[in-house]
């Protein structure tokens, strides 16, 4: 069975963003260490177009063939002009008000998202790529089988959180810690089941 992994971004206090969900400011400490690395182990993770321009689009999918992202991350590409931000793999947005995709390589969910989830974790292939926010992790925080966290080595003191859900005790296991000479570092956990 096919894998939900939660590819996130956050500061050392577990933020993903800030208030308002912007989190440019990140991009500050991809160095060409840490993008060496993105490239060789995410690429797919690289959205297509950033993949184009650095002459990088033929690199193959590693983990993930299929991306599930919220409405507020296909924003983002939108407001860039770009309808398929992941051309590279299946791409779903959940949305309850888009009513019709902007590109016919995009699926729009609206209903129940950890049944779509769990759709396609029953599917063959790579595993799922988490891309989005706090609210989309928080609806799907029982359906994420890994958590792939870069944390950046900067202190928010607020923002948008990790995750948006109740208070429960969730259980992973350590898999693997990777740090990086600009103060990156990329930590994996597997859920405990």
């Amino acid at each position: 069975m096919r894998k939900l992994s939660y590819f996130i971004a956050t500061s050392i206090d577990g933020f993903i963003g800030a208030p308002d969900g912007d989190a440019q400011f990140f991009t500050q400490w991809v160095d060409e260490e840490y993008f060496d690395y993105l490239k060789a182990e995410y690429p797919e993770t690289l959205p297509t177009q950033g993949r184009v321009p650095l002459g990088i689009d033929d690199l193959k999918n590693r983990h993930f063939d299929t991306v599930i992202q919220g409405r507020a991350s296909y924003d983002l590409a939108l407001q860039a002009d770009c309808t398929s931000p992941y051309a590279h793999m299946r791409q779903y947005v959940v949305s309850r008000s888009l009513t019709r995709s902007p590109d016919p390589a995009v699926e729009i969910v609206s209903g129940d998202v950890a049944a779509k989830v769990r759709e396609l974790k029953r599917e063959g292939g790579l595993g799922i790529y988490l891309c989005g926010g706090a609210n989309l992790a928080g609806q799907l925080v029982d359906e994420i089988d890994e958590l792939v966290i870069k944390t950046y080595p900067t202190f928010l003191g607020s923002g948008m959180p990790l995750a948006d859900a109740g208070f429960a005790v969730r259980e992973f296991t350590l898999d693997s810690v990777k740090s990086f000479g600009n103060g990156v570092v990329v930590t994996t956990y597997s859920r405990k089941r």
